[in-house]
């Protein structure tokens, strides 16, 4: 197993794991914000990661910077979307990529890194709601519960309500 920086020729290889990984009512969209968010031009910049078998590419995770006004030295970022094919989940490839990708983050100097997701899984990587609860996406959650956070660097977390924004690519309020 190898992971790497993912580029823009691993668009299909990307697109397949994210339609495999996700079921039929979400695929569609999560697959066209991974290969959205291959291409699109962020600073800082985004980071996409895979991870290879042999020769087939059978994981990825995208982690993009997110904003707050009037505050240039925060920096943020979000988790999404992160996807394994599924005969290769439970292999513990989703928790290699999050592991890498949060690496990177620690020598950017992030703050903060948020998730929209299953809280039972994330926790295990010390995501909690309560460290998201000052932060508010940029749309309306469907499942608030999935809204979490992990601070990075020893960061003083916000205390009143900071909205945040987010790359154009995660700007679809289908995906909140």
């Amino acid at each position: 197993m190898h992971i790497r920086i993912a580029t823009s020729l691993d668009r299909d290889d990307v697109r397949e794991v994210h339609l495999c990984a996700f079921p039929k009512g979400e695929r569609e969209i999560v697959s066209k914000l991974a290969v959205n968010l291959l291409f699109e031009e962020t600073t800082p910049q985004t980071i996409s990661l895979v991870v290879e078998t042999g020769v087939a590419v059978v994981g990825h995770v995208a982690f993009s910077p997110v904003a707050i006004d009037n505050n240039e030295n925060w920096q943020g970022y979000i988790l999404a979307p992160l996807g394994v094919k599924p005969d290769y989940q439970n292999c513990r490839i989703g928790s290699k990529l999050i592991d890498r990708g949060m690496q990177q983050l620690l020598k950017l100097g992030v703050n903060i890194l948020f998730v929209y997701g299953d809280s039972k899984y994330y926790s295990r990587f010390d995501f909690r709601a309560d460290v998201a609860d000052q932060y508010t996406p940029p749309y309306k959650l469907q499942y608030p519960f999935g809204w979490q956070a992990i601070a990075l660097n020893d960061t003083n977390i916000a205390k009143s309500s900071i909205k945040i924004a987010c790359v154009n690519s995660l700007c679809d309020p289908e995906l909140w």
